[in-house]
């Protein structure tokens, strides 16, 4: 927090733009916090409240647009590429999904609150085609509901925030190594995630010819297609044979399976 205060203090709207859009567009960067700290500036005279509200959700939907366009242009693959850091990135993308197709275009207003969907909504309302001016709508209202309920709060609490500053300064190093600590655990944590989980990373392939042979060569085989919301619907192609099994309900869906075949899965 001290750190982030003395940047505003140092260059202003101009370094909250840059640390609000890095966010948006799915850097590792805690918005959230120098919302905080931009809305204790104000308090303090130093920052304006109404610039840094403006300033604020202007580059969150820039950042956004540009995710949108490149989920729209991309598809899923841009999805896949922000998972990277998850354990599981099918799964992060399953779940992202999940959540935006149970609760649809409101999943816009509060994405911002909640890790990994805030970067994941835009490329994914982008990929199913939904309209941009409607995406700009609701993407607007969340952004506006972000930055107003985190800048209010620091311009509220602006006190307590001088206080922490204070306390900060005066254990500054205590606090460095606490930091220090800290990170180096929250590393090994995600190492140790990563190590456990690395099993399901390993996505079996094969080629279509050799499907293709399998069923010339007359195997007891069983395709499936695994296509998720927005990407089917029952006039939507798909090969020749093929049986529709929803991924959103495995448990009910994995009941009709075969015992007796090879089973293929196809997505998008």
């Amino acid at each position: 927090m001290e750190q982030i205060l003395h940047i505003l203090e140092h260059h202003g709207y101009l370094a909250l733009m840059l640390m609000v859009f890095l966010e948006a567009i799915g850097a590792p960067i805690p918005a959230a916090i120098a919302l905080v700290a931009a809305g204790a500036a104000a308090a303090w005279r130093t920052l304006a409240i109404g610039y840094v509200i403006l300033w604020s959700i202007l580059p969150i939907l820039i950042g956004d647009s540009i995710l949108y366009f490149l989920g729209r242009k991309s598809g899923w693959w841009l999805l896949g590429v922000l998972c990277r850091v998850s354990m599981n990135p099918e799964t992060c993308i399953l779940r992202s999904a999940e959540s935006f197709y149970k609760r649809g275009r409101m999943t816009l207003l509060f994405a911002k609150f909640v890790p990994g969907v805030n970067t994941m909504a835009p490329p994914l309302a982008g990929s199913m085609k939904m309209r941009y001016l409607q995406f700009l709508r609701y993407d607007a209202a969340g952004a506006t509901l972000y930055v107003l309920a985190y800048s209010v709060g620091g311009y509220v609490f602006s006190r307590v925030i001088k206080d922490v500053a204070r306390l900060f300064e005066t254990v500054g190093r205590s606090v460095e190594w606490a930091v220090f600590i800290a990170v180096l655990g929250y590393l090994a944590y995600r190492f140790w995630l990563y190590w456990t989980h690395r099993v399901y990373r390993v996505v079996p392939r094969v080629q279509v010819q050799e499907v293709i042979q399998k069923i010339e060569e007359g195997d007891n085989l069983l395709i499936l297609d695994v296509r998720s919301h927005g990407y089917y619907d029952a006039g939507a192609q798909r090969i020749a044979g093929s049986a529709r099994f929803e991924p959103n309900n495995l448990q009910d869906s994995m009941k009709t399976l075969p015992k007796d075949k090879l089973i293929f899965l196809y997505c998008t």
